[in-house]
């Protein structure tokens, strides 16, 4: 997976006791470094406000790795050397205390300054974090330093641009990375590949061959223990404005000029760009209510824990998005994601424009269908090309068939998308992280829709949304592809 050794460093993680931590960051970080033969390069320091010494941290590390699968003697060398904790305390602002920690830490395990700080706190708490580490003369070393912020990077507009500004007083954009984990995903980023390595695609893939191309990033989970986030964000920041958006960004994004960084993210701003004010009467919100899911019956979001009884916020949201360039002038791009819908999945299902004439009439009922390409990124990874073929026998019958890949049959099992962004970080390849105009250029999009007075419509879990997002399509002459 690496091409040479990562530097030795410190990867130091606020908020370390919470789910992200022990979930997320630490199995993805041992997994990496342990396949490497690596784990002495990287020490971890936790840092919350619970009072916990190196001992107890580790333990909890352990028991955290082991409900992860991973279990071995170098997992546990790996946290009795490798894991340390430093307490805030309840006031959170001792930030001297905590500079005197890490550059102890360093000059111990002979660490050249080298700084990773990971941001799995909740987003109001950034701007402290941020402030603290900056003050406190962190943000610069003799070797390198990078900050990682996960997503929602701001609420709106002008709180994303207030957390840019506090970033760049102590960091350069370099340095930061803002982190969206559908990014890390190997099928994300192998639409990359799928389009600019696939001359037999890249050459369809505009107006003129395209009738029309939808997203979705459905979820049967409901808001589990995130009633306190989700009832002020709903699903518009939650997910529309940096999953959804970020794969519009890589499926319609023009060739970059070389495969760097920066040079792909500045095709994904020029996309988001390109796109016109979105029409209120193209916009649908939904609120799930009770019903099934895999035969077992859920609540409806108001009867959540933690949830108002009279909450209007929306669960679900599908839209009409069009891209006023070149390529994609006139062409609808519907994207869609919900809570409590019919299954998880995430899929890009692109339907190029059918044939002018049906010449088989005399002998067929020349059902028109199309052409389409369905991308799925999660579930079962892979892709499935549709086309017609005639049924064997008489009289001659047109059928539609697939030709398929699946990952898991090539390659095996995936890895994780927090092992991928990781490594990335490690190495300070940006090429998978949101750049501060894009975010903002993003929130610019879907900021007008935040004041809009929309109504959340009703829909029963376990279904794929309310009936006005079938009406979204219909309008068009279209409908929703559903997995």
């Amino acid at each position: 997976m690496m091409e040479q050794p990562v530097d030795r460093h410190i990867f130091v993680i606020f908020g370390a006791t919470g789910n992200l931590s022990f979930l997320k960051l630490l199995p993805a970080l041992y997994r990496l470094l342990a396949h490497e033969k690596q784990q002495d390069r990287c020490h971890v320091l936790g840092v919350g406000t619970k009072e916990l010494s190196d001992k107890d941290f580790r333990e909890r590390a352990r028991e955290a790795l082991k409900n992860a699968g991973i279990s071995s003697k170098d997992m546990n060398e790996w946290c009795d050397t490798c894991l340390h904790y430093h307490s805030l305390g309840k006031s959170s602002d001792d930030y001297s205390g905590l500079a005197e920690r890490i550059r102890s830490l360093e000059k111990e395990y002979d660490i050249p300054g080298n700084r990773v700080f990971y941001m799995a706190l909740p987003p109001a708490i950034f701007p402290k974090a941020i402030t603290g580490i900056g003050e406190s003369g962190l943000s610069t070393s003799d070797g390198w330093v990078r900050i990682v912020i996960e997503k929602p990077f701001g609420s709106d507009l002008n709180s994303a641009k207030e957390l840019n500004h506090l970033l760049h007083q102590y960091f350069d954009e370099s340095q930061v990375y803002r982190i969206d984990h559908y990014l890390g995903k190997e099928t994300v980023q192998n639409l990359l590949i799928f389009r600019f390595a696939n001359t037999i695609f890249e050459s369809l893939w505009n107006r003129d061959r395209i009738d029309n191309i939808q997203i979705t990033v459905a979820e049967s989970i409901g808001i589990g223990e995130r009633a306190r986030y989700y009832d002020k964000a709903g699903a518009l920041r939650d997910i529309v404005q940096n999953h959804l958006t970020q794969l519009l960004t890589l499926v319609a994004m023009e060739v970059p000029a070389v495969f760097t960084a920066d040079d792909i993210r500045d095709e994904k701003v020029k996309v988001l760009r390109s796109i016109p004010l979105i029409r209120p009467e193209t916009v649908v919100f939904g609120q799930y209510e009770k019903g099934t899911i895999g035969g077992k019956k859920v609540k409806g979001y108001r009867e959540e824990t933690g949830v108002a009884d009279d909450s209007s916020t929306e669960t679900y949201v599908a839209m009409k998005v069009e891209i006023d360039n070149w390529r994609w002038q006139g062409i609808p791009f519907y994207i869609r994601t919900g809570k409590r819908l019919n299954r998880r999945v995430t899929q890009i299902v692109v339907t190029f424009r059918h044939e002018p004439v049906c010449i088989f009439r005399p002998y067929s009922s020349c059902q028109i269908t199309s052409n389409r390409l369905v991308i799925t990124l999660q579930p079962d990874e892979g892709f499935h090309l549709y086309f017609d073929v005639k049924r064997p026998g008489e009289p001659l019958w047109l059928k539609t068939e697939s030709l398929h890949f699946h990952y898991k049959d090539a390659f095996g099992p995936l890895p994780e998308a927090y092992q991928t962004l990781i490594l990335d970080i490690l190495q300070g390849d940006q090429t998978l992280f949101v750049r501060a105009d894009e975010v903002e250029t993003s929130w610019r999009l879907f900021n007008p829709l935040l004041g809009q007075d929309f109504p959340a419509h009703s829909y029963a879990a376990g279904t794929m949304g309310p009936e006005e997002a079938e009406k979204l399509l219909i309008k068009d002459g279209k409908k929703w592809e559903n997995p």
